[in-house]
């Protein structure tokens, strides 16, 4: 029995050496050797991550075959009836058995990949980044190669990127990707933001069993006033803000009988537009009269609903009088940004909570009637100060500084918004914890449990970075989030 128990600790040691050794056809095959089921569970869990390191060298071989199949540029049409890549996408979407879609997306992150991130490229081939992390630093910065950005910008952005895929998970490296094109290519983050603001648009696609789904594509902050509308509703749980609910619906039914009772306006109803019989509307008496709600809500249809839609939510969010409160706070759409590019003297870009850097304009533009709170950072780090607090419930103004700080869920890879989120001592305070900004921060309530009762440990430092170890004693690193930079 004990020499049984040396020899899966030895493995379980070997496997610890593997993960740490760049990835390569020696590493494959020493794993290939080992039988997972043979190793205690702490080494299965090395060993799952020694895989997954391995993926990268892989990756990078599949990247460089697509290209050798698609080109390192993309076709030209032949015909006014063949496309970009045409012969070429569909010869790999048949050899991977995949949609012609899919590959076009695989072609193009190959392309970007093997030609202008070879950091990137190299990163992964040696496992130091996984593929979906060279996915999303690939797709994030197709656009900004494509307007022609300068090289040594484009290393910068990659740089930073590649620093930041040790701690976080794609959809975190992704907003750092963004967060850098926006300090570090200011001109061309503000000209994608316009060129994708006329592109918004609302879409309804019915389903199966009565149902149907509507899909919103708006800019970030009236997609924020949306989903604020919509959790202040479902936050009426009381009998009088459902008695004024049900009046609200009341009266806009009455509205819609109304108006379908109205005389329909000439051209809408002629039998030759929408309500032929196979429309929208059967008849000239179930006719929604459009012009209560836009003008030229009709030109263009995309454009304008989306605006509609926010409008709505915004009328909502104004006239609501019930206050939600979190964390002591109403729902609010909370946004960073320095005093210079405030004044109009620097271009930096803003920091919405909760999605990421915007143009230094539209920060301005929603700055312009806001409340503002004042915090002081770091000039070096662009951390949050520290400051102290000695009772357990912790007072406003540290609630306001964790959810400045935090963002989110302090957890490894955790995305869920602080304002959500408990506020945990990391040292409970029945064992001598304080209630300070050290040893206080926001877990959302299945991570704050997994502390608690799940057998995690926290440990919290000065700057608000943690760590955490698991039940089987794996470190796991959070750094801290500075100011300007999206969690």
């Amino acid at each position: 029995m004990q020499k049984r128990s040396d020899e899966v600790r030895v493995l379980g040691e070997r496997i610890a050496q593997l993960l740490h050794l760049p990835a390569g056809i020696e590493v494959v095959s020493e794993l290939w050797s080992i039988d997972p089921e043979t190793l205690d569970y702490a080494g299965r869990v090395d060993y799952l991550a020694a895989l997954e390191k391995q993926s990268g060298w892989f990756n990078v071989w599949m990247q460089r075959a697509i290209v050798a199949v698609a080109g390192i540029e993309p076709s030209r049409a032949d015909s006014m009836y063949s496309g970009v890549d045409d012969s070429e996408r569909e010869e790999i979407a048949t050899a991977l058995r995949m949609s012609g879609s899919t590959a076009q997306g695989r072609i193009d992150v190959a392309r970007t990949l093997t030609q202008y991130l070879p950091g990137a490229t190299a990163a992964l081939a040696v496992g130091d980044i996984s593929p979906a992390h060279a996915n999303v630093i690939a797709r994030e910065s197709a656009q900004l190669i494509r307007q022609g950005v300068a090289p040594e910008v484009l290393k910068l952005i990659e740089d930073e990127a590649i620093a930041h895929a040790e701690f976080h998970t794609p959809a975190q490296v992704a907003n750092k990707v963004r967060s850098c094109i926006a300090i570090f290519a200011p001109e061309q983050f503000e000209a994608a933001a316009v060129e994708e603001k006329s592109t918004r648009k609302v879409s309804y696609y019915p389903s199966a069993n009565g149902m149907a789904t509507i899909v919103a594509f708006l800019p970030a902050p009236d997609a924020q006033t949306i989903m604020l509308a919509i959790d202040r509703l479902a936050n009426k749980t009381n009998g009088v803000a459902k008695e004024k609910l049900r009046a609200f619906q009341a009266q806009a039914g009455h509205r819609m009988r109304a108006n379908a009772s109205a005389e329909p306006e000439p051209g809408l109803n002629n039998g030759a537009g929408l309500n032929n019989g196979a429309g929208l509307n059967n008849g000239a008496g179930d006719r929604f009269n459009l012009t209560d709600f836009s003008a030229d809500l009709m030109d263009p249809m995309d454009a304008h609903r989306a605006d509609a839609i926010t409008a709505i939510a915004a009328m909502f969010l104004e006239t609501s009088e019930d206050l939600v409160m979190s964390h002591g706070r109403p729902v609010t759409v909370n946004l960073t940004i320095d005093l210079p590019t405030l004044l109009g003297l620097a271009q930096n870009p803003g920091q919405l909570s909760g999605y990421g850097a915007i143009p230094a304009s539209v920060a301005r533009e929603l700055a312009a009637d806001g409340k503002w709170r004042k915090f002081i950072t770091d000039p070096t780090t662009g951390n949050l100060l520290d400051f102290g607090r000695e009772s357990y419930l912790p007072p406003q103004v540290l609630r306001d500084f964790l959810l400045a700080r935090d963002k989110t869920c302090r957890f490894p890879g955790c995305r869920r918004s602080g304002i959500k989120g408990e506020i945990d001592h990391a040292i409970p305070w029945e064992e001598g914890g304080e209630t300070s900004p050290k040893n206080l921060g926001l877990l959302c309530k299945r991570h704050h449990q997994l502390k608690t009762h799940g057998g995690w440990k926290l440990e919290s430092f000065e700057d608000g970075s943690c760590e955490w170890t698991t039940p089987l004693g794996k470190k796991r690193f959070v750094p801290a989030r500075p100011m300007d930079e999206v969690a």
